[in-house]
């Protein structure tokens, strides 16, 4: 426990360090929006709870399992509609927040892909939205952790590996920034935050 700690401190020290040559986050005029996207069981949820910590900045969880979770019986075409309305609601959520920075556990990409993987069909609403609430930056998870399954979870095997590139021909095809996340534990962790101030060095 304490060699984890002083890890995510020296995590924590090297991003603020690299970060001593922009403007301090809460005078930033822009807000920093990064999305932790990829197939199921892949860490997305870990990540982003780990990088919100780790930059001071807002985590925006997952609505999509919370809504899954509590529904009696198998999703429709409804219900993944209900979750990408919020979706779109936690994003402009953000839009009025004072904070400056803000992780969310993945974005409208995924609920896109799902509706299409589902049902062959999307919502005529959800290109504009996707267009209209822009991430600055998307951390895209490859499938290289094990598979863990619990009853929420439908796409493992193949499935998952299919998915991870659908996503990322969806980010290709909206020319979103990207990159792709790999590795395990801290080498995770280190990765992403790596990819973090690549970005913050170019604005």
């Amino acid at each position: 426990m304490e060699e984890r700690v002083q890890k995510e401190c020296i995590l924590k020290v090297g991003f603020l360090l690299n970060r001593s040559t922009f403007t301090p986050m809460n005078q930033m005029k822009t807000p920093i929006r990064i999305a932790v996207t990829g197939p199921e069981s892949t860490g997305k949820t870990t990540l982003a709870k780990q990088l919100a910590e780790i930059v001071g900045g807002r985590f925006i969880p997952e609505y999509a399992r919370e809504y899954i979770e509590q529904l009696p019986g198998h999703y429709t075409f409804e219900d993944v509609e209900i979750i990408a309305r919020k979706q779109v609601e936690q994003y402009q959520e953000t839009l009025k927040s004072q904070d400056k920075f803000f992780i969310f556990d993945t974005w409208l990409i995924i609920t896109k892909v799902w509706f299409e993987w589902v049902f062959g069909k999307v919502p005529v609403w959800l290109e504009e939205q996707i267009r209209n609430c822009p991430v600055d930056l998307f951390l895209l998870c490859q499938p290289d952790l094990p598979w863990e399954a619990d009853p929420v979870r439908e796409n493992g095997g193949e499935n998952r590996i299919r998915l991870f590139e659908q996503y990322r021909l969806e980010l290709n095809h909206y020319n979103f920034n990207f990159v792709e996340i790999y590795g395990t534990g801290e080498d995770r962790l280190v990765n992403a935050i790596t990819a973090i101030n690549d970005y913050l060095n170019q604005v």
